[in-house]
């Protein structure tokens, strides 16, 4: 982990959300806690839990972002899941450990890529030297050696054995042995087809298969389960949107009772700590961090079952956005609209350019739209700037001047039915 400290993660994550300071230094805190965590002494680490988190606040207003660049600060294994999509234990649809399942999944992963980048200069050198070894004698290494690292011999062919075998599949956990993976690979070997037989296939192809080989040779997999599910019981985020969906029962589809309030006690357990089987083995989520959120329009976070709420002892309000807050939003952040549709039309050798008070304007037709309708915060803006950059994205590979500078008025011609469009658009089937 960075030992950042909460001013440093507040600060990188002004470079991407705009506004919401009190949900920033919520995130903050939790994620210096962690670090402090890792220097304390065991056995009193163990007993150290994190503050789970619930925001709360309308959609769009950056609820999801603050966690995923959260999670990219601190290289931490990340998963995003909606509440609503969760069913009691008994009715069909997806069960609470999952959510293990799929950090786990996102941890091994992880840690695999690292472990790939590590050995990626020797898994390219072994490749070259088997390269090497269908090219050429011992005598003339040397000078094709510069040749392949020249790309020279890319479109050259040679002859390379299949390895387009049997899937590679372990079995890890209380199940893992010996025995067991060999019998596995076993039968999928009688299912595969024939193996060692020769194709020929360009140098750049064969490269590419030979890193492949070597990175996975290099690698050992035993290694990487340990320490992935260390990394995700350790440093684990776990986002779970619309937590307000399951906060009362509703009729499900069909008039079926769907109860929201089983779903909560499904996920209690989780979210207290508890030991899940995974493939890879028991991950146990005491110290997973857990951040909620909810718009809670129709309902109270105190509707939530009173144990569930005590799991999430931190509470952070997010405002709505203003006109202002999304003019700010349209340039500031790094990934900011402007910027990007200014290098996609770069691309085409479009030089677009925006006004202050173009982008001044946009925000405020952004801003009546969501007065006027449903108000879906920032998302609103991706909406407003595709009206208003249609005709140039459709005609750009075409268009003769390859300076295009927006201001107000060409803003107010190109959206002057957009919030009327706006309105009849909830009575177009």
């Amino acid at each position: 982990m960075r030992p950042l400290t909460p001013r440093q993660i507040v600060a990188e994550l002004d470079r991407y959300i705009i506004g919401q300071k009190s949900a920033k230094r919520a995130v903050a805190i939790a994620l210096r806690n962690r670090w402090r965590r890792t220097q304390v002494a065991e056995p009193q680490r163990r007993e150290i839990v994190p503050n789970n988190i619930l925001m709360v606040g309308p959609t769009g207003v950056g609820k999801t972002e603050i966690a995923r660049r959260l999670a990219e600060l601190c290289a931490a294994p990340f998963v995003k899941v909606e509440a609503s999509k969760f069913t009691e234990v008994g009715y069909v649809g997806r069960d609470v450990e999952s959510i293990v399942r799929d950090l786990v999944d996102q941890s091994v992963h992880m840690v695999r890529q690292q472990r790939s980048e590590l050995v990626q200069k020797e898994a390219q050198r072994r490749a070259e030297t088997r390269l090497l070894d269908l090219l050429v004698a011992d005598g003339l290494r040397r000078v094709v050696r510069q040749q392949l690292r020249r790309g020279e011999l890319d479109d050259k062919i040679v002859e390379v054995e299949n390895r387009e075998g049997p899937p590679v599949v372990e079995v890890f956990g209380p199940m893992a042995s010996e025995e067991v993976n060999r019998s596995l690979q076993d039968a999928l070997a009688g299912l595969a087809g024939p193996e060692g037989r020769r194709r020929s296939v360009a140098v750049r192809e064969a490269r590419r298969q030979f890193v492949q080989e070597e990175t996975e040779l290099l690698i050992d997999m035993a290694e990487v389960v340990d320490e992935a599910i260390e990394c995700a019981e350790t440093l684990g985020i776990v986002f779970v949107d619309e937590i307000d969906k399951i906060a009362s029962g509703e009729m499900g589809r069909g008039g079926t009772e769907v109860s929201r309030e089983g779903v909560q006690r499904d996920l209690l357990p989780i979210v207290e700590g508890a030991a899940v089987s995974t493939r890879y083995g028991t991950v146990r989520t005491d110290h997973v961090l857990f951040i909620a959120a909810g718009a809670f329009h129709s309902v109270r976070p105190s509707e939530l079952v009173p144990e569930l709420q005590g799991r999430f002892p931190i509470r952070v309000e997010l405002d709505a956005l203003g006109q202002e807050e999304l003019c700010r939003i349209l340039t500031e952040p790094r990934s900011a609209l402007v910027g990007q549709y200014t290098a996609l039309l770069a691309v085409e050798g479009v030089s677009l350019r925006f006004a202050p008070d173009a982008v001044a304007e946009i925000a405020r037709y952004a801003h009546e739209a969501n007065l006027s309708s449903e108000n879906i915060g920032a998302r609103r803006l991706r909406a407003v700037m595709s009206a208003l950059l249609d005709e140039v994205l459709f005609d750009a590979p075409a268009v003769a001047k390859k300076r295009i500078y927006i201001n107000r008025r060409y803003v107010r011609d190109k959206l002057g039915d957009y919030l009327e469009g706006e309105d009849l658009s909830r009575y177009v089937l």
